[in-house]
């Protein structure tokens, strides 16, 4: 089961710019609450707090019970705005959780065993083409992460989503045959596999090839042109 984290809040009983400012500047950030066919509720939170929150990473993963006068309301954060110039946040939307809900969510991609890797041992390196996994999870068994397994990868080799293993109950939206990590070819890969592959095919001569000097011709060879020919056995005798 995901870990429920704690934040309290006030009630915010007006709305619009103006409030908003208003709030910002005696230190809170405006927030709604919304979702699960019910009105939307809307709050204000510790600056500071909420601040430590989305520093810490996963904050638009972690379910929170929002404390509001007493009254907990079960909840996941769907989006926040932060400010463009000072990076400070300026407001957060948060989705309300009903009983047995679903949700949509964007889960990290880990990977692993990366220094065991064929391609990797030969020189290759790991490039990760999917970052996060979209998912449809239990609002109360959010993984922390997907784990790919890399470790038998070659070198121009790659993993798909379906070579992912998903925990119960959770459902991707990627489609199965999405690639989530290869193994690139270290630089001038190429161009070694082509002088391989041409020396490889230069150990026999040539179809064709002229003999090396000094050699034997072939059985059956018929002489060079202007080579002088033997005379035949019991040719011309002197008379």
């Amino acid at each position: 089961m995901a870990t429920v984290k704690e934040m309290k809040a006030t009630a915010r009983p007006k709305a619009g710019k103006g409030a908003a400012r208003a709030e910002r500047r005696a230190g809170r950030i405006p927030a709604v609450i919304y979702g699960d066919n019910k009105p939307p509720v809307t709050i204000s939170l510790d600056d500071a707090e909420l601040r430590l929150r989305i520093q810490a990473g996963r904050f638009l993963t972690t379910v929170y019970d929002i404390d509001l006068d007493g009254k907990k309301h079960r909840v996941i954060p769907r989006d926040f705005a932060l400010d463009p110039v000072r990076d400070f946040p300026l407001h957060v939307d948060f989705l309300r959780l009903g009983q047995g809900a679903k949700i949509r969510v964007s889960i990290p991609l880990h990977i692993l065993n990366a220094e065991t890797s064929p391609g990797v041992k030969r020189g290759g390196a790991v490039n990760i083409v999917t970052h996060a996994i979209e998912l449809e999870v239990p609002a109360d068994n959010i993984p922390q992460y997907l784990e790919a397994d890399v470790g038998k990868l070659d070198i121009s080799s790659s993993l798909h989503m379906a070579d992912i293993k998903l925990p119960e109950g959770v459902r991707t939206l990627t489609r199965s045959d999405a690639t989530l990590v290869t193994i690139v070819p270290p630089s001038g890969y190429a161009e070694e596999q082509k002088a391989a592959a041409a020396a490889a095919g230069g150990a026999a001569p040539a179809a064709g090839a002229a003999p090396a000097a000094g050699a034997a011709p072939a059985a059956g060879a018929a002489p060079a042109a202007g080579a002088a020919k033997a005379p035949a056995a019991g040719g011309d005798k002197k008379k």
